[in-house]
Order: structure tokens, then sequence, then C-alpha cells
């Protein structure tokens, strides 16, 4: 049964935005409070976040598709709906988040550190909101946006300070287990390791992570093998270390060979050149691999390695080797730029940026930009008001004048938006958008300013005097 997965595809989906409400305030002696609808709540975020407790990916593997709550429309009374609840999804130390097309969107590495991976949809405004001396009692509200959903690539690579590669059965795991407190599986045979595993090594004051890369055989960096699928995770370490067995079973092999093998697949994966190398002899306890051990050392320190002869059974030369490997990485660690304090980059946008952009098309003209999208996605298209309000946003916007600019006539087709889902219609340039359609639209006579008493008793009395003569003319019999 599989139980460590560091590759996984993740479809993510963010709530949506509550819509908001429509209603007028009705009380006892006063049946015209106003607008009183509430906006709607926003929609739940998909975020990642590091949990140094979780060391796989496989809760993903398993369950995929995540989505979060949606937010909950507006009610009257101005009571703004609930928003959604955010999805937190804890991911490993060293998740990398990729796009499908290789793009990488964001790094995590260190506890605690987050990535927004679909945000969820804003809630719509409800009457209440929309309400303005101009617009004293508005028949509509704004629809919610749907919330951002796609798919993200999730690959883990293992933060560790040391990484051991070799050939399978060198003594990688064997070693491991007797330089940390890590239990990983140790057997006879290759291909025994089929994750990596990970031991953390105290060596006097320093304390470092080491990890072996299971698999690596000649075309591990085509595929071959395992070892591509495990080659990310010797890309953070500050050191690597080639355990060679000197006590191969098989005849066609040598440690030399061994070496160059690695190093070939290793430099064909790329971005490992810089890293500081080690070389541990294993299974010099055997005297067949003492021997052969003292034979290709001189060779080894030839070519600059610095060499240890080491043993996981009678743990011959470990210390040497952890008290080495201390040295490098904490060498690496003081070579590291320190961490500065989070910044806030802001980036304005240029003075002349409309917010939006027409693109003449074949037989169409196309409105790219955020603000205009939005707009289309919060107008309900069943409400002539709401429509005729997005018309004046699109024109105080300076839509229309691009329009005109770019040659758009009466009847041509405009489509808002740059997906399948855009909205499609026939453009009818206006002087004041929407003021054919609806007149006065927002303006209600009930909301007018009182008149004074004067006129309404005139008023009172101009409408008793027609009441009794109606009566006059058909008084009965």
């Amino acid at each position: 049964m599989t139980t460590f997965v560091d590759r996984v595809e993740l479809h993510v989906a963010a709530g949506n935005g509550g819509h908001g409400c429509a209603s007028v305030h009705r009380e006892k002696f006063k049946p015209l409070g106003g607008p009183d609808g509430g906006n709607g709540g926003r929609g739940g975020d998909v975020i990642l976040v590091v949990d140094q407790s979780v060391t796989t990916l496989l809760d993903y593997h398993h369950s995929p598709h995540r989505k979060a709550t949606n937010g909950k429309p507006g009610e009257g009374g101005n009571r703004s709906g609930k928003d959604g609840t955010d999805l937190v999804l804890p991911v490993p130390d060293g998740t990398v988040v990729l796009d499908k097309q290789g793009n990488v969107l964001a790094d995590l590495v260190g506890q605690g550190t987050t990535y927004v991976a679909a945000q969820g949809g804003r809630g719509g405004l409800g009457n209440a909101a929309l309400a303005s001396a101009r617009r004293k009692a508005p028949g509509f509200a704004l629809l919610g946006e749907p919330g951002q959903a796609g798919d993200v690539v999730l690959e883990l690579k293992t933060v560790a300070d040391v990484a051991l590669v070799g050939y399978p059965s060198a003594g990688k795991s064997s070693l491991i287990s007797v330089l940390s407190a890590a239990k990983p599986k140790i057997a006879d045979y290759p291909f025994t390791t089929l994750v990596p595993n990970l031991g953390v090594v105290t060596a006097g004051s320093t304390v470092y992570t080491i990890a072996d890369v299971p698999g690596l055989i000649p075309g591990a960096s085509q595929g071959k093998g395992l070892g591509l699928e495990f080659l990310r995770h010797v890309e953070r370490c500050s050191v690597l270390v080639h355990v060679l067995d000197t006590a191969a079973l098989e005849s066609e092999r040598d440690p030399l060979t061994d070496l160059d093998v690695i190093e070939a697949e290793l430099a064909q994966y790329g971005g490992l050149e810089d890293r500081p190398r080690l070389v541990a002899l294993n299974k010099v306890d055997v005297p067949d691999g003492q021997d052969l051990a003292d034979m290709i050392r001189p060779d080894l320190e030839a070519r600059g390695y610095q060499v240890f002869e080491v043993s996981a059974v009678s743990r011959h030369g470990l210390k040497e080797l952890s008290f080495a490997l201390a040295k490098i990485v904490a060498d690496a660690r003081a070579a590291k730029p320190k961490e500065e304090a989070t910044r806030i980059v802001i980036r304005p946008k240029a003075v002349d940026d409309a917010g939006f952009r027409v693109v003449v098309e074949e037989g169409f003209y196309r409105v790219v930009g955020e603000k205009p999208e939005r707009w289309v996605r919060q107008t309900d298209f069943n409400n002539d008001e709401a429509v005729g309000y997005l018309a004046d946003r699109l024109a105080r916007l300076g839509v229309e004048e691009e329009l005109v600019k770019a040659g758009a006539r009466a009847g041509d087709e405009v489509v808002i938006g740059a997906t399948d889902d855009a909205v499609v219609f026939d453009w009818e340039p206006t002087v004041t958008a929407g003021a054919e359609m609806l007149g006065r639209r927002g303006e209600d006579h009930r909301f007018e300013a009182p008149r004074p008493a004067a006129q309404r008793r005139r008023e009172r009395d101009a409408a008793r005097d027609d009441a009794e003569a109606e009566y006059d003319t058909f008084k009965p019999f």
C-alpha cells in the first residue's frame, strides 16, 4: 500500500460569493422605510499552509478534489450574509506549487508559510449599499462573484541539509539508521528503499537533516527506474555524499564506475554543480571491502574528493563523517544571506491605465479588463434596472468612448470578457446609458421631500370638493 506520495494534481475550487438582497423596509405606520437589503458574504478561500507534522501528500492523492464553502446571501433588515469558511490544506515543508504548464506559483518553505491556491468570490452588494441621492430606491442587487477554480500541481522537495546518493543496496539506508534515529527498511536486495528517508543528526552543536535518494541507476535522469521521481529531493541539500559499496557482489561493477555513473545522472538533471561532494566508502567491515577501499582511495583523493571509510555495522568512521558534514552544513548556513523582514511591494498602476482595453477582432469588438468583467458577473440580466446600472458603470468607465474610437457603430457585436462565458450583446450607443430604457431609474416619488402644509391643505380641500361634486351628480333618488 502506498504510504508516501510526493507529487499530486490537486483540483481546488473556492467558494462563491453570496448574492446581495433587494428589499424595502416595512414597518407598521411606516410602510415606505427605504431600501434595507444586506450584502452577500464572501466565498471561502482555499489556502495551502506548511505544517511540519505532515510529511507526505498522500491525503491529496486519495482525495484530489477540494472545495471551500460559499458565502451566504444577504437578507432584509440590512443583514449581511455570512462569509464562507476558508479551506486550509496542510502540506509538507518544501512543497512547490505549479500550474499545469509547469510554471512555479509558490515555493512553500518554513512552518506556517501560506499560499492562496484559489480565492473566494466577492459577495454582491445589497440595494441598501447601492442607494444614492440619484438612485434612492434601487429595485435590484448585485450577484455574488464565483470563486476561483482550477488545477494545481504539488511537488514535494525534501528540505534536508545532506543527501546520500548512490546505487541501490549501497548502504544508504543503513547509514541513516545509525547516524540518526530514523528506522528505514533495510534488506539485501536492490530497490529496497522506495521512498526518501529522512533523519536528524546531531554533531557537536550542529543539528542537521540527512536524506537518501533511492533508486539511482543509469538513465535515471531520463526516467529509468525510480531515480527521476526522487531526484528533486536533492535540490535543497547543501552537500552531497556519494555512498560507494566496496563489497558489491556484481563482478561487472566497481566503486569508481558507480561514482561516474551517478555524477553523470546528476549533471543531466542539472542545478547541482555547485554542491560540495564527499565520498563514503561503505562496508569496510568486510575484508574484501577494506582491501578495495585501500585501492581506490588514492584515485578518489586525486579527483579532489574528501574520502571517509565507514561501516554501518561496526560504526567505523561514522563520527568523523558526521562532524565533517556538520562543518560543511554550518558553513553553508553562515554563507546564506540573513532573512529580511517581510516587505510590502507596491506596484501602482500607470496614470493612463484605464482599467480595460478594447480589442478589435474579426466581426466583433472585445472589451477586456478586470472591472468590466467583474461587473458583468455581478449583473442579474433578468432585471432591466440592473442592466441599466451596468450600462451606466461601463459608460462612466469610458467603455463607450473607446468603442467609438475603435470604430464601433450601432448594432455591432460587442463581447465583454476573454473567456468562453463572456457576455455578447449588440451595442447601442447612448448619451446617458440606460436613460431611454428606464427614465429616472431608481428614483421614487414616494421618497420625495414633503410638501408645505398650506399646499397639502389646498390639495385636501380640492379633493373633498371633487368628491362632493361627484356625489351630487350620482346621488340616489
